[in-house]
């Protein structure tokens, strides 16, 4: 058996044929489709990119008891798993976050690993002084953003951009090894991500009128009234997203070229979603976290089943990602994995869970059943101190500095850290937290979420199904002292 995942980061569900899109070039997503089983309600963990990556190796939450950060000495790796269990696996990726402080034990975990260079503000090409700036050009950011400028330099044709790079790495792999059994690659890119740096003959495909300055990099923020700004990023999105489906489709070729649909499961997924104008937002992580970031595009063909051109109505997360790949090789699951294996999901055969949490570190703690999303905020608990449970101390391009080294306290094991006590370190304030307040919402007939609903019945049932999940995960005692519970 072999298995291939093709992970995109910020791929937005509502900009998919599959899920609705009639507008967005994207016909090898719609091929896709065919192909798969779609999932309709898939949903976010942890956020944003490293936690959820986190979650996708060992199968439970991280936000619950820490921010941004490695993989720990006591977690559970999904692909470090099956590396022991003789399946190779193998990563590609221009996701340059793995090379970071905050992100450096990811890729070590598996057999071997490619990396393309030039993301976002990688840094990557060395320009002391450079580049100029036209003056049609928003510049931000500071050196991260001059970063992402002198990388681009090095990026004039489009089989020079890390995305392309990244896929034919894939492609390689998958020639070099399909004959072999017993192999699991990951196909992952930065994009979609902002930057929405594409070129020029997928920004043709979205024509549009626009007079303000060159802009193709949102900031997190309140859109503040600009709609044809956030009219502009749509389509700088849409571009890349367009992009993105052109090397979606690649792997599609060689699948049936070699005819690995007999006995390759195929995993096409995100991390997270990103706003582009709902709700007044612009980015991720800021606001609270509606369904454009945390509900999630998925698609799965198992050989085993055979099942494609289906929808699954079951409700998943991806800390079920891990468990499914195990199981698809055979491998024992760990009693610390949370997630369930989506065989008999995908199947049409069975249920996975009832309700799942989702959220990033000192944000709302979010609960949803897949009809219902509850948001439970820190609106009387704001000032209550959070900690970084953790043994790597790291945020994400930096180590802890010494000033939030000196009150540590070593705390006792969670069941999960195998008898490893903690560094119980304390964070920085929450992210935005003033933004947040408890809300409710009935995802069926309401699907924008635009309307909160008030009804003390459901919200009770909700927060029943929150506190029960938060027990299960060992959520510290400081995080119900904040959502007054």
């Amino acid at each position: 058996m072999k298995a291939i995942m093709v992970m995109f980061d910020s791929l937005n569900r509502h900009m998919l044929p599959p899920y609705g899109c009639d507008w967005v070039h994207a016909p090898n997503f719609e091929r896709l489709a065919k192909k798969t089983v779609t999932f309709d309600k898939a949903y976010l963990g942890s956020a944003p990119c490293m936690p959820a990556r986190r979650d996708l190796h060992t199968g439970r939450y991280n936000f619950l008891h820490r921010g941004w950060g490695p993989l720990e000495p006591f977690d559970d790796s999904m692909p470090e798993i099956l590396k022991s269990n003789d399946v190779y696996t193998h990563l590609v990726s221009d996701h340059f976050h793995y090379w970071e402080d905050g992100g450096s034990t990811y890729h070590n975990r598996y057999s071997s690993w490619e990396i393309s260079r030039g993301q976002e503000g990688d840094p990557w090409k060395g320009h002391v002084h450079g580049p100029d700036i036209p003056n049609n050009v928003i510049e931000k950011r500071a050196s991260f953003w001059r970063q992402d400028r002198v990388n681009r330099m090095y990026m004039m044709e489009e089989r020079d951009q890390p995305q392309a790079k990244t896929f034919a790495l894939g492609l390689e792999f998958i020639r070099t090894n399909y004959e072999h059994d017993n192999w699991f690659l990951q196909i992952e890119t930065f994009d979609p991500h902002e930057p929405f740096f594409a070129p020029q003959k997928y920004k043709e495909l979205y024509p549009h009128t626009y007079s303000g300055p060159e802009d193709d990099w949102p900031v997190y923020s309140r859109v503040g009234g600009n709609d044809e700004l956030v009219q502009h990023f749509r389509y700088e999105y849409a571009a890349l997203l367009s992009m993105c489906d052109v090397y979606l489709g690649q792997v599609l070729d060689i699948m049936e070229e070699l005819n690995l649909w007999e006995d390759t499961m195929l995993i096409v997924n995100t991390d997270h979603g990103f706003s582009l104008g709902e709700h007044g937002w612009l980015g991720k992580s800021v606001q609270p976290y509606y369904n454009e970031v945390a509900h999630l595009p998925l698609f799965i063909w198992d050989p085993r089943s055979k099942r494609k051109n289906a929808r699954c109505d079951n409700f998943v997360q991806t800390i079920d990602i891990g468990p499914t790949l195990l199981e698809f090789f055979g491998v024992e699951i760990p009693k610390d994995m949370q997630g369930v294996p989506l065989r008999s999901a995908i199947a049409d055969q069975g249920n996975t869970r009832q309700a799942g949490l989702f959220g990033v570190h000192g944000g709302q703690v979010n609960c949803t059943d897949g009809r219902y999303v509850y948001m439970r905020a820190s609106e009387d608990g704001g000032d209550v101190q959070l900690y970084h449970y953790t043994l790597m101390p790291t945020h994400m391009k930096s180590l802890f500095e010494n000033s939030e080294l000196q009150d540590v306290e070593l705390a006792p094991p969670f069941s999960f850290t195998k008898g490893c006590p903690l560094l119980k370190i304390g964070s920085r304030p929450g992210r935005a937290s003033s933004q947040d307040k408890t809300l409710l919402y009935d995802l069926r007939n309401d699907p924008g979420q635009e309307h909160p609903m008030r009804n003390p019945t459901i919200e009770h049932i909700m927060l029943e199904k929150l506190v029960k999940l938060m027990k299960e995960n060992e959520a510290p005692f400081e995080q119900y002292h904040r959502l007054v519970l």
